[in-house]
């Protein structure tokens, strides 16, 4: 299986997350694109972590290729990107090496990552710059906390998704 790994926060997740993947597969020819939204990431103070998991599960539900998985959730505490690789390499039958959908910027402070020199040897990047729809996880948070739409950058069922559980408010 040509397996690829989209990992992060997303908090929430957005159209711009979504279309990076869907580039990836077409580029790619992935079987499949996996989300992991991280449980507890090192590298940042997030919360709502079971509504990330939710909005993610939502926001993918239409695409065949795109699965989420819980393999942080299960392991609780700390989100260590080379450990979720570990896991899968035992759970999947990979043909070559698992790749791993990244952003220029986490490129840029990838040495500061758990055990970055051994997960270099277990992945394949797919590296992105940021797309001209420029969204931001962090704008999408504000608009919400000032009542502006966000129709835009969110698909339906996550900005449902926001609005029943009063995410961000």
């Amino acid at each position: 299986m040509k397996l690829c790994i989209f990992a992060g926060t997303f908090n929430p997740i957005h159209r711009a997350h979504l279309k990076m993947a869907e580039l990836a597969l077409e580029e790619y020819g992935f079987d499949k694109i996996l989300f992991i939204p991280a449980y507890n990431p090192p590298h940042k103070d997030v919360e709502l972590s079971e509504h990330r998991y939710n909005m993610v599960k939502l926001a993918i539900q239409n695409n065949p290729k795109f699965e989420i998985s819980d393999i942080e959730y299960q392991r609780k505490g700390k989100s260590y990107t080379y450990l979720t690789i570990l896991e899968l390499y035992k759970k999947y039958d990979i043909e070559g090496k698992i790749s791993f959908i990244i952003g220029q910027d986490s490129i840029e402070k990838f040495d500061t990552w758990y055990e970055a020199e051994k997960l270099k040897n277990l992945i394949e990047f797919v590296p992105f710059e940021r797309l001209p729809e420029d969204i931001s996880s962090s704008e999408i948070r504000q608009r919400v906390k000032e009542n502006k739409p966000i129709d835009d950058l969110v698909t339906k069922e996550v900005g449902d998704y926001i609005e029943r559980h009063r995410l961000y408010k």
